[in-house]
C-alpha cells in the first residue's frame, strides 16, 4: 500500500519542541520513516543522543567545531541539508529568522516541506509561496491551526469565506495590565494547555503568536486579512475552524498534543492508527469557550495584523524585533509587558521596503536587532 512505503526525513531544528515530537513519531512508525539528516543549533548533548538512536548519514550543527562524534556522519550546512536528493520530506521545525535560508532552499529543490517555521512564512511569504509554485514544491503546515485549517479544507470544492484561528489565551488573559507589569520568566513559560519551545510559549503569553498565525495563514490559504478571526478559546480543543459561504463551519478538534499535527503532515493524505497518543474524550469536555481577544491587554495581536496588512518588510521587522524582544525578557533584561513597546518603536522607525528580496529580508532583520538594543538601552525598557 502507498501508506506503507518508507519515507526518509530531514528534521531541521531536531532538539527544540517541535523536532523532539517529530522524532517521537519516528520512533512509533519505524518502518514508515527513516531519519536521513538531522540539523540542530547548540545543543550538542542531545544532539548526540538523537544521532546514537536514529543514525542519520548526514548532520548540521551550528557548533561544529565543538561537535565531537565527527567519524559517525557528515557534517554539511544546513541549505545542503534541506535539499538533499534523497529526502522525500524536510520538516522546519526550527524557530527565527534562521530557518528562512533553509526553507527557501528545500523550496527550490522541489521538496515537501512540513512547515513549523513561522517565522519565515511571516516574513517572507510572497517569496515562499511564489517560489514553491515556480518548482512545485508542496508546504504542509505543522502548526496545530494551520493544519486544522487545511484539514478543514481538504476536499472542498469551494473556497472558505473565512477563516477563524483560535488561541488557548495563554496563561494570563484573565490577568489586567498592571498585573501583566509582575509576571516572571517561569509564569510565562507555564502554558495551560500545550508543550512548547519557549520562545513560541512568550509569543503565546503575548499574543504574537495568533498574529503571526494571522499573517501565516493569509499566506498559505490565500486569504485576505478582513476574512481572518482570532477568537480565544481557552480549552484548546476547536484547534481552527472555517466558515463557507453557505453559512457552514467546518472545525478540526482533538485534544491539545503538536504530535497529531505532526504525524499528519508527515502521514498526508493517510491518517496513521496511533496507539501512543491520547484521543479526545467528549464525556469529559464540559463546555467550550470562546471570546474577542482584548487588544488593549494585549497589544502584539494588533501590531502582527498591522504588519501584515502593511506587508513589505514590515512582517520582517515584526518577527525579528519580536525575537529581540523576547530573548530580552527570557534573559531577565526586560519585563513582559515591555516587549510590545519595543516592537512599536520598531515598526514606528522602520523605512519599508515594498517588494524586497531575500537579501534586503535579512538586512532588515539584522539592522532591527541592533536598534531594538539601542531601544532598551537609551530608553531604559528594563525590568
Amino acid at each position: 500500500m502507498a501508506d506503507l512505503i518508507l519515507k526518509k526525513l530531514v528534521i531541521l531544528g531536531s532538539t527544540g519542541s517541535v523536532g523532539r515530537q517529530t522524532l517521537d513519531i519516528v520512533r512509533a512508525y519505524p518502518e514508515r520513516l527513516q531519519v536521513l539528516g538531522l540539523g540542530a543549533g547548540h545543543n550538542i548533548e542531545l544532539l548526540s543522543e538523537q544521532i546514537a538512536e536514529f543514525r542519520p548519514r548526514f548532520v548540521f550543527c551550528q557548533c561544529e567545531q565543538a561537535y565531537p562524534q565527527r567519524g559517525e556522519c557528515e557534517l554539511i550546512e544546513l541549505e545542503e541539508l534541506a535539499s538533499l536528493n534523497d529526502v522525500d520530506i524536510v520538516v522546519a521545525a526550527s524557530s527565527g529568522a534562521s530557518g528562512l535560508l533553509p526553507v527557501l532552499s528545500a523550496i527550490k529543490a522541489g521538496k515537501t516541506i512540513a512547515l513549523a517555521n513561522k517565522e519565515a512564512l511571516v516574513m517572507a511569504g510572497a517569496i515562499i509561496m511564489s517560489e514553491a509554485k515556480k518548482h512545485n514544491a508542496e508546504i504542509r503546515p505543522v502548526d496545530s491551526e494551520h493544519s486544522a485549517i487545511w484539514q478543514c479544507i481538504t476536499g472542498e470544492k469551494s473556497a472558505p469565506s473565512r477563516i477563524i484561528i483560535t488561541a488557548s489565551g495563554g496563561p494570563f488573559r484573565s490577568l489586567s495590565k498592571a498585573e501583566l507589569d509582575n509576571v516572571s520568566v517561569e509564569q510565562t513559560l507555564n502554558h495551560p494547555s500545550w508543550n512548547m519551545g519557549r520562545k513560541i510559549t512568550v509569543d503565546s503569553a503575548t499574543l504574537m503568536n495568533k498574529g503571526l498565525e494571522v499573517i501565516e495563514a493569509h499566506w498559505l490559504f490565500d486569504m485576505p486579512f478582513k476574512r481572518i478571526d482570532v477568537l480565544i478559546h481557552p480549552q484548546s480543543i476547536i484547534h481552527s475552524m472555517v466558515e463557507f459561504t453557505d453559512g457552514a463551519v467546518k472545525a478540526q478538534l482533538g485534544v491539545p498534543d503538536m504530535r497529531v499535527p505532526i504525524q499528519y503532515a508527515l502521514s498526508y493524505p493517510y491518517r496513521w492508527e496511533s496507539y501512543s497518543m491520547p484521543h479526545l474524550d467528549f464525556t469529559q469536555v464540559n463546555q467550550l469557550d470562546f471570546e474577542q481577544p482584548d487588544a488593549t491587554r494585549f497589544p502584539c495581536l494588533k501590531l502582527a495584523i498591522e504588519a501584515g496588512k502593511e506587508g513589505g518588510t514590515y512582517p520582517s521587522a515584526l518577527c525579528s524585533a519580536d525575537e529581540a524582544a523576547v530573548g530580552m525578557f527570557l534573559a531577565g533584561r526586560i519585563k513582559l509587558s515591555r516587549i510590545p513597546l519595543i516592537i512599536d518603536a520598531v515598526l514606528a522607525r522602520h523605512n519599508k521596503i515594498a517588494q524586497p528580496s531575500v537579501e534586503e529580508i535579512l538586512s532588515v532583520d539584522a539592522e532591527v536587532r541592533i536598534y531594538a538594543e539601542e531601544i532598551v538601552k537609551q530608553e531604559r525598557l528594563c525590568c
